[in-house]
Order: structure tokens, then sequence, then C-alpha cells
């Protein structure tokens, strides 16, 4: 299915610059004109404005940006200032998405604005960092929820000392997952709904499979998502009248259970999770696949974590990382009731649960530091002679980036600067992201970027193109003002305790997990102290969460209040 064009008309301008600057065919201003105004009396007020090679040639881009502001254009993304980098279709495509955002995004950051007068107002940007609420433009908002996420999780694994983790946030839609060994991947070119953007964005991979994902059985075979239940009228439980969905699964195997669960549900939003409108309709399924019901159940629950588990794959197995030697950090409403089985499914024995694990994205989004990206394709071979243009071009993205902060008003001294090239294979596509390194000579210079490339591209695809030049595609500098560090007290740690002795199991209740019915402890995490161990299987419950340790894991609260998740028993990987 084609995805839908997110402009109405396209308006062609009678020009052309050829790809070394030489103007081919002036700009027919006055053609450009009447045909631009003849859409704004048709309603049209935004305006995408993309030519051949303007990226680095910008005369006509301009004019014809000056043309639209007489006009009375009152959005007006001109690609050289969107995205001023190669590949026509997608830096066209990146503008059309900012000219189609910005409108929306401004009324909304003026709405924002207006209801706190005197107060500095940040947005998050899907790279990562925090922009001035007047500098944030559409392009910069794809995903920025989930970026906020990713920052989230960074800053809290650092405070419990890990440093290679697997983020995996499942939310009730999708679930989103990241890979972070001591600094933030980025991709500066990805595809968002059909559409491809050249802009930073943190490297996020995301599948239709969360906690609101429909499940069906289609008469051969089980399907989760990719639709999804949405919050109206929402999953079986909810009692709107829905139908199954993967929450479902999760109540009928006594995973989530309705007394320790919110009593937000029903017309009126006071009733707990309904377990029987769950029961009824996996009996129903359970006759038409002549299984019993909790496998029905179980069956669903194993076909998503498959799912989020080759996900995962896809941003470290593909990559050429080892996940085995990486924990697993959940977060998001659903990442908890599933963590441990997408931790087995890829061999991976250790989970990290923060406290704010539901609402960690938005905990992110006030641990980001504040930065500004600057880019620009340069199209040069990387040789010692090309050096000089490199580093003015650099130095000159620098000065922009700097000044930007300077204009969002924070303290020159706190900023720091981050110089990246973007170096491919002469011939090929795949450009990678090197830092720019200070050496002593141009000639170390180099040697450090071919060295730096060689190690990324041999740990990406395996193998080197052996005699085949580098090519410096595009330069990068990212300027930073640090944001706030967390402040997570340290605790004391108490001696482990009996918890069925101490009253802290609330109760036992009946769980379904690894194929039978078994008794789970059922634990309050308020109820728990630093120290205390939970041998699963078990559920902990929490105002707005639910975390299952499954048979053969364990569960420790540890000094800084986070839950930490231990394989107890060797298990093959699946």
């Amino acid at each position: 299915v084609l995805p839908e064009l997110l402009y109405q008309v396209v308006v062609e301008a009678d020009e052309r610059v050829g790809a070394h600057g030489d103007v081919v065919q002036a700009l027919d201003a006055e053609a450009l004109r009447g045909a631009m105004q003849a859409q704004y009396l048709l309603g049209l007020r935004s305006v995408a404005v993309v030519f051949m090679h303007g990226y680095r040639y910008t005369a006509h881009e301009l004019a014809a940006k000056r043309i639209a502001q007489e006009i009375g254009f009152t959005q007006i993304s001109t690609s050289h200032e969107t995205s001023p980098m190669m590949k026509f279709v997608s830096r066209g495509d990146t503008t059309v998405v900012d000219a189609y955002l910005s409108p929306i995004l401004r009324r909304y950051v003026e709405q924002v604005a207006g209801e706190m007068p005197g107060v500095k107002l940040f947005f998050m940007q899907s790279s990562g960092g925090l922009t001035d609420a007047h500098a944030f433009q559409g392009k910069d908002a794809i995903l920025s929820g989930p970026a906020g996420g990713i920052v989230g999780m960074a800053r809290t694994a650092a405070i419990a000392g890990i440093e290679k983790i697997i983020g995996f946030d499942m939310g009730g839609t999708s679930t989103d997952v990241s890979h972070y060994a001591g600094e933030f991947e980025r991709e500066f070119e990805t595809q968002v709904a059909g559409v491809r953007m050249r802009a930073p964005m943190m490297s996020i991979h995301t599948v239709a499979a969360g906690g609101g994902s429909l499940l069906a059985f289609d008469g051969a075979r089980f399907r989760v998502g990719p639709q999804s239940a949405g919050a109206n009228p929402g999953p079986a439980s909810y009692r709107r009248g829905g139908t199954l969905a993967v929450t479902d699964a999760n109540v009928m195997l006594g995973k989530i259970q309705p007394r320790y669960f919110p009593k937000v549900f029903g017309p009126h939003a006071d009733e707990a999770l309904s377990l029987e409108a769950v029961q009824t309709q996996f009996a129903e399924l359970a006759e038409k696949t002549r299984r019993p019901a909790e496998e029905v159940a179980e069956g669903f629950i194993s076909i998503a974590v498959q799912q989020m588990a080759n996900a995962i794959k896809k941003i470290s197995v593909a990559r050429g990382y080892d996940v085995t030697g990486y924990t697993l950090q959940c977060f998001g409403g659903a990442g908890g009731q599933h963590a441990c089985l997408v931790a087995d499914a890829l061999g991976m024995t250790r989970v990290f649960v923060h406290p704010l694990a539901g609402v960690l994205s938005a905990y992110g989004m006030g641990l980001a530091d504040q930065t500004v990206i600057k880019e620009q394709a340069v199209e040069v071979k990387l040789q010692v002679d090309a050096l000089p243009a490199i580093v003015t071009q650099l130095d000159a993205l620098a000065t922009q980036a700097q000044g930007e902060l300077l204009r969002q008003q924070v303290n020159q001294g706190a900023v720091t600067t981050h110089r990246r090239v973007h170096v491919r294979y002469e011939g090929s596509d795949s450009a990678l992201v090197v830092a720019y390194p200070k050496a002593a000579d141009a000639q170390a210079t180099v040697a450090l970027v071919v060295a730096g490339f060689e190690a990324a591209y041999r740990q990406r695809f395996a193998f080197l193109m052996q005699g085949k030049g580098l090519i410096v595609e595009a330069v990068s500098v990212e300027a930073v003002i640090a944001g706030d560090a967390p402040e997570e007290p340290r605790h004391a740690l108490h001696p482990a305790r009996d918890l069925q002795a101490c009253g802290a199991v609330r109760e036992r209740v009946r769980m379904y997990s690894g194929g039978a019915w078994v008794q789970a402890a059922l634990v309050v995490r308020e109820d728990l102290r630093p120290g205390d161990a939970i041998p699963g299987p078990a559920i902990i419950a929490e105002k707005n969460a639910t975390t299952v340790v499954e048979s053969g894991w364990a569960a420790t609260l540890t000094e800084f209040d986070h839950l930490a998740l231990v394989r107890t028993e060797e298990r093959a990987i699946k």
C-alpha cells in the first residue's frame, strides 16, 4: 500500500543549476510568482522549496523563498536550511515533512507558552536533545517521545553502573528497541511511515507489538497486531466492549491481577479490569482451536515476544553486537510483563527495571542535554589535501551551532562541540559516522579517520572493501549544553528477609508460566526495601505497572530502588 502524500499540490519552477554551480536555466521568477499566487488564493499557506542541487547552491531556493514571503505564505521550508544533504528525494521528503508539521507544532508551542508566561520552555527532538521552543521544527519532532526514553534509559543505567544496555520500551501500540554502549546511536537517514527522512534521529527500531495489539485467529494461525485496540474501546478487559489484545492474554495467564491494578476502567472510569470478559473471549478461541484457553493465551504472548526479540536482533546481532553480554532495560507501561520472556528469547540473563519505568520517556526529557546539530554535504575524497576544506566546513558548522545555542540564552562557557565526518566507500551508498579526531598533523588525522571507519564497517558488515577509496559524504557538528544529572538517593541495603514470614507477600496467586500453572508470590513494590530478594515465579505490582518474575528468574531491590532481575537457571537460547 503506497503511503499517502503529505503535499497537496506541486508547482514546478522553470530553473536548473548544474552539479557544479553553473546556471543551466535561470529562474523564471515571474512565472513562479504567478503559480504560487494562484495556490495562495486557493487557501494554501505552507510551502516546501526543493530544487536540484539546492543543498549546495542556494541562490534559486532563496529567491523562491523571497517570492513566497512577499505573497504571504506563513510557513516556508527550504531544503538547504532543512536538510542540506545530497539525495534529492530524501531531502525533498524531509523538507515536505517540515513544511507539513511545523505550522501544527507552532500552534501547539504557542498555546503551551501562553499558559506559562515567563517560563523558559524546551522541547525534545528526535536526536535526543532539547531545544528552545521557538527553534523547534517539524522535522525534529518525529521520534521525540521514544528519544526521551533512550536518554532516561542511559542516564539511569549509568547510576546503576550498567554500561551496555538494550532498551525495551513497550507501550500500548508498539515496542521501541534501542542499543546503548556509552554513546547515543543516531541515524542520519531513516524511513518513517514510508517517508524518507534526512535528519538526525535516535537509532530506534519499532514493531507493532504493544499491550493494545489485537489478537486474531484466521482459521490457520494466530496473529498479533499490527492493529491496536487503542485507548477506546481498548482491550477486552477495559470493560468498553473491546476485543482481545496482548494485555488480555496477560490477564488470562494471571500475570496481571485486576485487584492490584488501578480501577480506571469501564464507562465511568471507576472499575477494575474485567477477568470475566477475557475468559469468555478466550473460551471462544479455545473452542475454535481445540486447545485450552491458557495455551491459546500463552501462544499469543509467545508470538509477541518473538516479534520483540527479532526487533532487538536487528539493532544488535545484525550490527555485530553480542546481546548476551548486555542488560535488558525494560520500560513503558507493558515492558515489565514481558521482560523475562524477551530476555530468555535472546539468551540474556539480566533485566533492569527503574522505579519510574512506566514514565521513563518523560523522565528522560527532564535529564536530556540541550543540543544543536548542524550538518552539511561536502562529497570529497578522504585525503590529506582535502582536509583544509573539511576543517573549514566543520568550523563554520560549529560557529552556527554555538551561535544557535547562544540565541537560546545559555552560557557560552558550558558549550561543548562534537565534530563528526560521514564516510563511505567510493561507489557505495552506506555512510558511517566517525568522530573527527584531534591529531598532530593531517596525515595522522586521515589515518585515524580511516581506522575508525574500518572498525565500524567491519563490525557492521563483517568485511572490508580493500583497495576502494573513501569519500567524506558529509560533516556534522553537535553543540551540547549538559543537562541535569539525575539525583537518585542511595539507600542502605537491608539483610535479606523471608518475605512470606514478614508479610511482604500479600498472597499467592495462580500464574501460567512455561506451559503450566504455578503458585506465584504477589508482592507490592511499596512493601519492599532495598536488599529484598524475590525468587520467581512472582508478580511485583506497582501503582501503574506490573513486573513479572518468570520461573527460573529472581528479582532484587537495589540500593537505588531499582529492580534487578537475574536468570538463576541455565536455559538454552531459543
